[in-house]
């Protein structure tokens, strides 16, 4: 898996080879699994910030799926090579959403697209401000936003 972030509009792109277990009796990637790329592309994007989840949590800060939407395109097959494109769609204190494009490496092919909607919460899953508990991820999520206002609605 390689990580590459394009700064032009502000998003991550994730590496991935589809693996044998990853496909059903089919043949091709079972649909559950686009979901578990999605979060590979979510904690990458967090990572390209300079945070992890682990820190995160570590410092009590939760990120709940609250709401996810997949379209599904075209089938992706063992061995094929995919990029997981994540693009940070809107931004507050209380809430984080992502999109997601999933394609086939080979030939650009649109195989899924997808968006994740998280509210940031503490370990009691109580709804946190993260603008006042963790200013500096607030901050370069903020500029990331004010950076491409144009094309998002990330309202920090």
């Amino acid at each position: 898996m390689m990580t590459t972030t394009n700064h032009t509009n502000y998003t991550t792109e994730t590496h991935l080879r589809v693996r044998y277990q990853e496909t059903d009796q089919m043949g091709v990637v079972y649909h559950t699994n686009y979901l578990v790329w999605f979060e590979v592309g979510r904690s990458d994007f967090i990572r390209e910030q300079g945070y992890s989840y682990q820190e995160l949590e570590e410092k009590g800060i939760l990120l709940p799926v609250v709401e996810i939407n997949c379209k599904y395109l075209s089938p992706a097959r063992y061995d094929q090579e995919v990029v997981v494109t994540t693009r940070l769609a809107d931004f507050s204190g209380g809430k984080i959403i992502f999109e997601y494009e999933a394609r086939k490496k080979e030939d650009n092919q649109l195989l899924v697209t997808g968006v994740t909607k998280h509210l940031w919460v503490n370990k009691e899953m109580k709804w946190v401000n993260i603008k006042r508990l963790f200013p500096d991820l607030f901050a370069k999520l903020n500029a990331v936003c004010t950076k491409k206002e144009a094309e998002t609605h990330c309202s920090g």
